[in-house]
């Protein structure tokens, strides 16, 4: 009991590790995330259609409970932006909601994702994010910044625009809207854009969104913005985060069932990555369904204290490990100083002008853009440069919960094409070479024996691979080729299912029908383990099964029909017999 406990509740593996300078540092560390925590989570709930104070709400508890039940040391939880642009997508699918019935929803979105997430963990599956491509995760990411960012621009512009509107219906209002823009909107949300890409780029370390929104309400007051119609965020409520209860309606559950399950697997996939991301510098080992399980509970407690969908964030978890934090404590540092400032001071934003606001937003979707990484999935794969251009294109015209499943499913279809086109290569030895190696009789320009065919085939046979390798050792071994014989170097074959054993039971038994054989060598020991406890390696034939080459061919160049040796001028095994004028004929040895 007491070995599990570590990792039922994590936290009993570093508690024992506290002390005055850990605590030092993390205290250093909370101070640094809840300066960065402050103007991202109010931005986040500014994008997910909610009050600031929900933002707040989530950046508290959300970032407390994943912290203590996460495996990551170091990953900082709470509000993200590509989640939350999710939310407001989700929600407001279901239909006009009143800002009361709208806060429900979500709190019921975030109960369903939570459950789902721990529901994942405890089934221990935690590699099933391996199977979300990183590029579908790149291409919505990108998606979702323009979605993000589009939809900042009414604010930025002081500009009415209704909201629920598609992706190119919120342009084209955007654009019949130019002639009402409001430029002291315009001025105060360029100068907060600008005001934080100059800091950035003096100081990454410093907050340059609080600076950023600092320098554009001060531009708010002197220009007097509240007289000329720039709207204010307003001040926040000043109390802890209230116990809340979601929506458990039938209909209202069956209508966010299918965002919900997109939200788990995408705040899942940011959550893992992101750990396993600070671990290659931490040198920590992590936990994927430990993780799960952390994000479940954060999620699902967190519904019921007002806050929304919440994953880990790489930019104040990056900010937290940089910050020297030490362990998870950081984390509860910076919720409480937090709470300090919801208690204390919850004019801070009184005065902060949407404009701004806004102006913060459209660099945090810029920065959502993975420019470097989206160049070399172009330059590297055609098929991943069709997932990522796929994925991107239906986050800006489809619903973004359907956008994240045709990225995946379209990733998923395309590996499977790939794995079930495993490559069969003709090979052959290397003439005059000292070693008498076997390699690819097109990349070496290699003479073949016109009577046996040596292939190797790398990829696993699977029913889906079964029709495409049948097909090769058919038109290999065609009526009028020639060729009766056919060795299989399968030492790039690691798997075998029932489909892939049968066919070969069937070769078999097609080539010796035809007075041939179809030979293997170089199979692995486990696979030879496999067919033999399965009864497939009698029903093909043990004798046809040679630990390597040289012994396959030493027991079938023999037997190839002499009339065709004699008239062949190839003579590239060993093997070969003198013809029968006597003149010899320089020949290969393997």
């Amino acid at each position: 009991m007491k070995r599990r406990l570590p990792l039922r509740l994590p936290f009993f593996s570093w508690g024992g590790s506290l002390n005055k300078n850990t605590l030092a540092d993390d205290l250093i560390a909370g101070i640094t995330g809840a300066v960065i925590a402050l103007p991202q989570a109010v931005a986040y709930a500014f994008i997910a259609g909610l009050p600031p104070e929900y933002g707040l709400y989530s950046a508290i508890i959300i970032s407390v409970i994943a912290a203590l039940f996460g495996s990551s040391w170091h990953m900082v939880s709470g509000p993200a932006a590509a989640i939350s642009i999710v939310v407001l997508s989700v929600v407001s699918g279901i239909g006009e909601l009143d800002p009361a019935q709208y806060l429900s929803a979500v709190l019921t979105l975030t109960l369903l994702v939570g459950l789902m997430q721990f529901g994942m963990g405890l089934l221990r599956l935690g590699t099933l994010v391996n199977f979300i491509s990183h590029t579908v995760v790149i291409g919505f990411t990108a998606g979702a910044a323009i979605l993000i960012g589009t939809s900042q621009l009414k604010h930025v512009l002081g500009v009415a625009v209704p909201g629920g509107l598609s992706f190119i219906d919120g342009v084209s209002a955007l654009i019949d809207q130019t002639g009402a823009v409001n430029t002291f909107s315009l001025a105060i949300g360029a100068i907060t854009l600008l005001s934080a890409l100059l800091v950035r780029r003096l100081n990454r370390r410093w907050p340059h969104l609080l600076i950023g929104m600092a320098t554009g309400s001060l531009v708010c007051a002197l220009l007097d913005g509240q007289a000329h119609d720039v709207a204010l965020v307003g001040a926040l409520p000043g109390t802890l985060p209230p116990l809340s209860m979601p929506d458990l309606s039938a209909h209202t559950i069956q209508s966010l069932a299918s965002g919900a399950f997109a939200l788990a697997l995408l705040g899942l996939i940011e959550a893992v990555s992101i750990a396993r991301a600070i671990a290659l510098r931490s040198h920590q080992q992590i936990n994927g369904n430990q993780e799960f399980i952390g994000q479940g509970l954060a999620n699902t407690l967190g519904s019921f204290f007002s806050c929304f969908v919440g994953s880990g964030s790489f930019t104040r978890s990056g900010a937290n490990y940089d910050a020297g934090a030490r362990t998870p404590l950081a984390a509860v540092f910076a919720a409480s100083i937090q709470v300090c400032v919801l208690l204390l001071a919850p004019g801070l934003t009184a005065y902060l002008p949407l404009p701004a606001m806004a102006g913060a937003v459209l660099l945090i979707a810029w920065n959502l853009i993975d420019f470097h990484h989206i160049r070399q999935i172009i330059k590297s794969s055609r098929n991943e440069a069709i997932v990522l251009l796929v994925t991107f294109m239906s986050t800006l015209f489809i619903e973004l919960e359907f956008a994240i499943y045709i990225g995946v499913f379209l990733s998923l279809g395309i590996y499977l094409r790939r794995t079930s086109r495993p490559t069969v290569m003709e090979v052959a030895p290397i003439q005059d070479h000292p070693r008498r190696q076997i390699k690819n009789i097109q990349r070496y320009a290699l003479q073949q024996c016109p009577q046996l065919k040596i292939i190797r085939i790398d990829g696993s046979l699977f029913f889906g691979a079964i029709d495409h390798i049948q097909q090769r050792i058919r038109a290999l071994t065609h009526e009028g080729s020639g060729t009766k014989r056919v060795l299989i170097i399968g030492k790039g074959i690691n798997f075998i299912d029932i489909a892939g054993a049968e066919m070969l039971i069937q070769e078999a038994r097609r080539l010796q029908q035809r007075g041939g054989k179809l030979m293997f060598s170089s199979i692995k020991g486990t696979l030879m383990d496999e067919l033999r406890a399965n009864g497939y390696l009698e029903k093909i034939g043990e004798e046809l099964f040679f630990d390597s080459p040289e012994a396959a061919l030493a027991d079938s160049v023999v037997a190839l029909d002499q009339d065709v040796c004699d008239n062949c001028s190839a003579r590239i095994f060993r093997e070969c017999a003198t013809p029968a004028n006597g003149e010899m004929i320089a020949v290969s040895r393997i």
